[in-house]
């Protein structure tokens, strides 16, 4: 269900990409080329000057909620996955191939390329250099603590492409599905 906010915005969304019939978006939303937008989710630019764009190939899993604050921007870079229930609220930058765990919060933060934050986890108010691992339930809420973060293992990076890729598929299923229907 696409809604303009109280600007009149509406979303911007790519042919290529597939969303689901009972997400919600709103507002200044721009979603990019093959995305996928999973069940129940909801991406919410509808604050004044508040607005989020989702990059290519990037899937956005089941119930996860993305929102933006007055005047503030989410910026999601491409091939990034997003995975069921996570929370990222803008202002908030995730950099290309990122993967947010289950539960994870990320707000008021700029995340680098590749960084991987792990179930349940929370970040705010912190910059994480590029290929960085926040661990299962950590908590992220001062610089110092991204000091503490190993990089990234070569397990993590398949991980993360094996997502990808297996969400790139689920697109090209379901616009196939779509259109013999």
């Amino acid at each position: 269900m696409l809604y303009p906010n109280p600007k009149n915005q509406h979303p911007k969304i790519s042919e290529s990409a597939w969303i689901s019939e009972n997400a919600v978006i709103v507002g200044d939303v721009t979603i990019g080329e093959n995305a996928y937008v999973a069940h129940n989710t909801v991406i919410r630019a509808d604050e004044p000057g508040a607005s989020i764009v989702i990059g290519d190939n990037c899937n956005i899993q089941d119930n996860v909620i993305i929102h933006g604050l007055s005047n503030s921007e989410v910026m999601i870079d491409n091939n990034t996955s997003l995975a069921h229930g996570c929370i990222v609220h803008g202002p908030c930058t995730l950099g290309h191939g990122c993967f947010v765990g289950f539960g994870a919060v990320v707000f008021d933060c700029n995340v680098g390329n590749d960084v991987v934050i792990l179930h349940n986890a929370t970040v705010r108010a912190v910059e994480i250099p590029a290929r960085k691992v926040v661990p299962d339930g950590r908590v992220v809420t001062d610089q110092k603590d991204v000091e503490q973060l190993e990089d990234i293992c070569s397990d993590l990076k398949n991980f993360k492409h094996s997502v990808i890729k297996a969400n790139l598929d689920l697109v090209k299923g379901y616009i196939d599905l779509d259109c013999q229907n």
